[in-house]
């Protein structure tokens, strides 16, 4: 063990070098020393208060291993030391010293580099113990060439780990995208086969003299373009055109179950001949027990193309709306409760007579309700009607629904039927 007193810093910086030297210590913890040091001293130095430098060679906690104690005292230094960020993080830092322990190998020239600085007093120093050729210049070189090294190996590192992270984020962007593109593809079949599924569930088109139909569905979502909005229309034995408009509350295919269950149920009643005025009561009694929750807002229409009869029974629905051929219009407004409704069935039969090119519009919610407002929703009804009446009737109902649509507040599926009474042909 040694002790050397200091009052400046270059003999102790040369000091610490050629004690780090001797134990062959790698050149950037030499040089991390030497600055721990020097950050320490120098205000010490400055103002006038000399250090101590106390080395020992300890063994280690194994049998094999070799501990280099470096410990700098500041005898006249009052206060705790700032350890805090020296560039070679001291072991053994307390309010009057600071101690490295460095693991060291065992070479020849410690112990007597060691001992000549002891003889020595501290006072004299002498050449590297290694070689004579070398000089603090050179080895201050080394030492930033160590430096250099260091920093242009985590430079190395940091481009290779930043070349690698772009290739990781480009090869996770690929596959996010291919994954999109699969999902979107997913849901373009899904909503492919759902539309088709729709279609085959919508009866087929039908043609009567005397008689234009044309209709427009549209659903909420278009991902999703099933729905509880349904509708069916066939000739009765007399000739008469039925149309039955239904409502299912809910969205997707369970609405879409239900409301078929009511046009079928409609439909069989309606060819067996019962009165149109029974016909929503006996389908609330046909379907709750099939299915309790059922709740279907449901509208009767039956137009005879010859003398254009309309007879009307609704269960909660939206009122038809008949536009004029003078441009007259008017809700036919009919009394009654839905299918899952208290007291359900139409209370009335409506009657009215559609006129050569009168226009009849049976809709659900969806049309006039976009904007939460169904009383302004039935006056821009009548608005977009007369605005599109003129136009072919295959065009009609869906001009109608964008003209609606334009602000929408609360998406909904959307169902527009139009018919409108043509003129008999000459000599009829």
């Amino acid at each position: 063990m040694t002790d050397h007193l200091f009052h400046a810093l270059p003999p102790l910086r040369r000091t610490v070098r050629r004690l780090a030297r001797a134990y062959q210590l790698p050149a950037e913890v030499r040089a991390r020393l030497v600055l721990s040091v020097a950050d320490l001293t120098d205000s010490e130095f400055r103002a006038g208060r000399p250090v101590t430098l106390h080395t020992a060679h300890e063994a280690g906690t194994d049998a094999d291993s070799h501990v280099l104690a470096v410990t700098l005292r500041f005898p006249k230094t009052a206060g705790p030391l700032a350890t805090a960020h020296l560039p070679l993080p001291a072991t053994e830092p307390s309010a009057g010293s600071v101690t490295w322990r460095i693991p060291v190998s065992t070479p020849r020239e410690a112990p007597s580099f060691a001992s000549r600085l002891s003889a020595n007093g501290g006072s004299r120093y002498e050449p590297w113990p290694d070689s004579t050729s070398w000089t603090e210049a050179q080895v201050i070189e080394e030492e930033l060439r160590a430096a250099f090294a260091q920093t242009d190996g985590l430079v190395a590192e940091h481009r290779r780990l930043k070349h690698e992270l772009a290739e990781t984020n480009a090869g996770v962007l690929a596959l996010y995208v291919q994954l999109e593109e699969r999902d979107e593809q997913l849901r373009t079949a899904h909503g492919q086969v759902l539309q088709e599924l729709e279609d085959a569930l919508r009866p087929p088109p039908l043609t009567l003299d005397g008689l234009e139909l044309a209709v427009h569905y549209e659903p909420a979502d278009p991902n999703a373009p099933t729905g509880g909005d349904l509708y069916d229309w066939f000739r009765l034995p007399d000739g008469t055109l039925h149309i039955t408009v239904v409502d299912a509350l809910g969205h997707g295919v369970r609405s879409t179950r239900s409301a078929l269950n009511v046009t079928h149920a409609v439909r069989t009643l309606a060819l067996e001949g019962h009165p149109l005025q029974s016909i929503l009561a006996r389908t609330h009694e046909i379907l709750m027990p099939l299915d309790p929750d059922l709740m279907a807002t449901v509208l009767l229409a039956r137009l005879d193309p010859v003398t254009g009869q309309l007879l009307l029974a609704n269960g909660s629905h939206p009122p038809a709306l008949v536009l004029r051929s003078d441009g007259g219009a008017s809700f036919l407004e009919v009394r009654g409760r839905g299918i899952g409704f208290p007291l359900p069935g139409s209370e009335e039969i409506l009657q009215a007579v559609i006129e050569p090119g009168d226009l009849l519009i049976l809709y659900t919610d969806g049309l006039t309700e976009s904007r939460r407002d169904p009383c302004e929703g039935e006056i821009r009804l009548v608005e977009a009607s007369r605005r599109h009446a003129a136009g072919p009737l295959a065009e009609i109902p869906s001009s109608i629904a964008a003209d609606m649509h334009s602000v929408v507040l609360h998406p909904d599926d959307t169902l527009a039927l139009a018919i409108r009474r043509t003129p008999a042909a000459p000599g009829a």
